[in-house]
C-alpha cells in the first residue's frame, strides 16, 4: 500500500484493515457502536483545529474524520447494507434536491427561493424515507414516534436541550419572552436547595438538570448559544488559571504548594490583566 490522493485508496486500506484473516485484530472486532465515540471525538477535534486557526491540524483532523465515514461504510458493506459510493450518492442527491435555486431549471430555480421550500423538500424526503423503510419491512418511524424523537440522543446535552426546545417552540410550546424564564431558573435553584438540604442524591441530580435546562432556554431567548457561551467561559477560565500558574512559578511557588488565598489573589489579578 502507498499513500494516495484518491479516495479509493483509503477505502482499500480500510477493507484491508478489516480483512478477517490478514487485517488488524483491533479494527476487525469493532462495530458501529464501538466506533461511534471516536467519530464524535474526531468531529470535535476538527472544530478545535478551526477554533485555533491551525490549518495543518485541520487538514489532518478532516482526514481522521473522513476515515470514520469510510470505517462505518465498510462495516455496512460487510453487512450487505450499503457501501461508500452509496453514502456519496445519498448526500449528493440530498444537496441537489435541497438547492433547486442552484441546480434546477429556471422554473425550479425560482420556486427554490420561495419561502417554506426548504421545509417542503425535507417533508418530501421524510415521506420517501418512510416509504423505503416500509418496503424493507422496517418500522417507518426510524427515530421514534413522538414529535421530539427526531432530535438525536447523541448530541451534546446542552445542544440537545436547545434542539428540543426549538422544536417544541414550533408548535407554540414556549415562553413568550425571556423574563419569566429567570423566575423559572430561580424556582429550579430553590428546588435544588431543597434537594441538597435533604441529601437526596437522585433529586439533586434531577433538579440540577432542570436548572441547566432552564438556563439553556434563557440563552435561546437571549439569542445566546449555550455551547458557544460555555466554550468561551471554559477558555476564559483556562487562560486565567494559567496566569495564576505562571505567576506562582515566577514567585518560586507552585499550584501544589500555594494556599487558596494566594491563588485567589492572583485570580483577581488575572481578571484585570490583558
Amino acid at each position: 500500500m502507498t499513500p494516495s490522493k484518491d479516495i479509493s485508496r483509503l477505502i482499500e486500506i480500510m477493507a484491508a484493515l478489516r480483512a478477517p484473516q490478514t487485517g488488524c485484530p483491533w479494527d476487525i472486532e469493532q462495530d458501529f457502536s464501538t466506533i461511534a465515540p471516536y467519530t464524535i471525538e474526531e468531529a470535535y477535534e476538527v472544530a478545535d483545529a478551526i477554533a485555533r486557526g491551525d490549518l495543518d491540524d485541520l487538514r489532518d483532523e478532516l482526514g481522521d474524520l473522513l476515515l470514520q465515514v469510510v470505517y462505518h461504510a465498510q462495516i455496512a458493506e460487510e453487512a450487505g447494507a450499503f457501501a461508500f459510493p452509496d453514502v456519496v450518492q445519498a448526500i449528493t442527491t440530498k444537496m441537489i434536491r435541497r438547492h433547486p435555486h442552484v441546480f434546477g431549471d429556471e422554473k425550479a430555480r425560482s420556486a427554490g427561493m420561495a419561502k417554506g421550500m426548504w421545509e417542503t423538500i425535507k417533508a418530501q424526503e421524510k415521506a420517501e424515507k418512510r416509504s423505503a423503510r416500509l418496503a424493507r419491512g422496517l418500522d417507518p418511524e426510524d427515530n421514534g414516534k413522538g414529535f421530539l424523537d427526531s432530535v438525536p440522543v447523541a448530541l451534546p446535552a446542552l445542544t440537545r436541550a436547545l434542539k428540543l426546545q426549538e422544536k417544541a417552540a414550533r408548535v407554540g410550546f414556549d415562553w413568550s419572552e425571556a423574563a419569566p424564564i429567570l423566575d423559572k431558573i430561580e424556582e429550579e435553584i430553590g428546588e435544588l436547595r431543597e434537594a441538597l438540604a435533604k441529601g437526596d442524591t437522585a433529586s439533586i441530580k434531577d433538579e440540577f438538570g432542570d436548572m441547566l435546562f432552564a438556563v439553556v432556554n434563557l440563552g435561546r431567548h437571549l439569542k445566546v448559544d449555550s455551547e458557544a457561551a460555555l466554550s468561551g467561559t471554559n477558555e476564559k477560565f483556562r487562560t486565567r488559571f494559567h496566569y495564576v500558574e505562571q505567576a506562582l512559578e515566577k514567585a518560586g511557588n507552585s499550584l501544589e504548594k500555594a494556599s487558596l488565598a494566594e491563588m485567589e489573589a492572583l485570580w483577581q489579578e488575572a481578571k484585570t490583566a490583558k
